[in-house]
């Protein structure tokens, strides 16, 4: 009877591992033995204990979480807000854009509007906005506006519109792209239409665009539709106008200042010079005491 018991506790030891898998507390059983080591030399109790694997095991799921919804977004690059030349761009509002890091908007159901001329940091700010609300749990997606169209209006030809729609609408934000750079057909308009009504108050867009809002009736091709859309998109909205210069055009201006080839000094004829040969011969050069 006591040998039984006296093999309890190593059993119970053996079960551990395979049932921390099939709870799928992957993070505990990987580091069982150094988390009880740091336990004991802690001399922490069973409740704090329990609390600091729980805290290991929570980190790997966020740490995973995120990573897929990293890959799942389909940006296009790494860009975040600690990257953004704040001094570059004066117009951009650091407060404002640390309010919008916090991704309230999205769990609101806003839109954000990132609007001004190529090359002042629209698309790095959109990338780094949707990372930030992927680490805060919020599904995203990243799509330029001229793929969006595209496959929206593929799908309407297949008799995959639906389907289609609502893969775009299923994200809580989803990122549109270069709006303007391009005009919409038509039909293209009327579909981007029914994708903003899908996801109006359901989910928040942030639409970045080169042109302003009074244009886009030239964009979409029709005031009536341009208007409908912008009536779903500003009802709760965020508008940012970024006024400067293109960081590309700016560093490319820098990089030719720095490449430039120095400039080679001008050197006056001899009879020009002053202290020359044929100044004195002249006589023209003042003695010297």
């Amino acid at each position: 009877m006591a040998a039984a018991k006296k093999n309890q506790p190593v059993e119970l030891l053996n079960d551990l591992e395979p049932m921390l898998t099939r709870l799928k507390l992957t993070a505990i059983r990987d580091q069982l033995d150094t988390l009880l080591d740091q336990a004991g030399r802690a001399e922490l109790n069973l409740r704090e204990a329990l609390t600091m694997l729980c805290t290991a095991e929570v980190a790997r799921k966020d740490e995973r979480r995120i990573q897929m919804g990293m890959s799942i977004a389909k940006f296009p690059c790494v860009r975040t807000l600690e990257g953004f030349e704040y001094d570059a761009q004066p117009s951009v509002d650091p407060k404002q854009i640390r309010e919008l890091a916090t991704s309230r908007w999205v769990a609101n159901g806003d839109s954000v509007l990132l609007l001004g001329p190529p090359g002042v940091g629209k698309t790095h700010l959109a990338v780094a906005l949707g990372r930030e609300a992927i680490v805060r749990g919020y599904s995203t997606l990243f799509v330029p506006a001229t793929s969006l169209v595209t496959q929206l209006a593929r799908a309407h030809a297949e008799g995959r519109l639906e389907e289609k729609l609502l893969h775009f609408t299923k994200p809580k934000l989803l990122v549109v792209d270069e709006l303007g750079y391009l005009p919409f057909e038509a039909n293209a308009a009327h579909l981007f239409f029914q994708l903003v009504s899908r996801r109006y108050e359901r989910g928040s867009m942030l639409v970045t665009s080169n042109r302003s809002v009074a244009e886009w009736g030239g964009v979409f091709g029709d005031a009536v539709v341009a208007t409908a859309i912008l009536d779903r998109l500003l009802h709760h909205s965020h508008v940012i106008t970024i006024r400067g210069d293109s960081y590309r055009l700016r560093t490319r201006a820098a990089l030719a200042r720095l490449t430039r080839p120095a400039r080679t000094p001008q050197l006056k004829p001899i009879d020009q010079q002053p202290g020359s040969l044929l100044d004195v011969a002249r006589g023209s050069v003042p003695d010297v005491a």
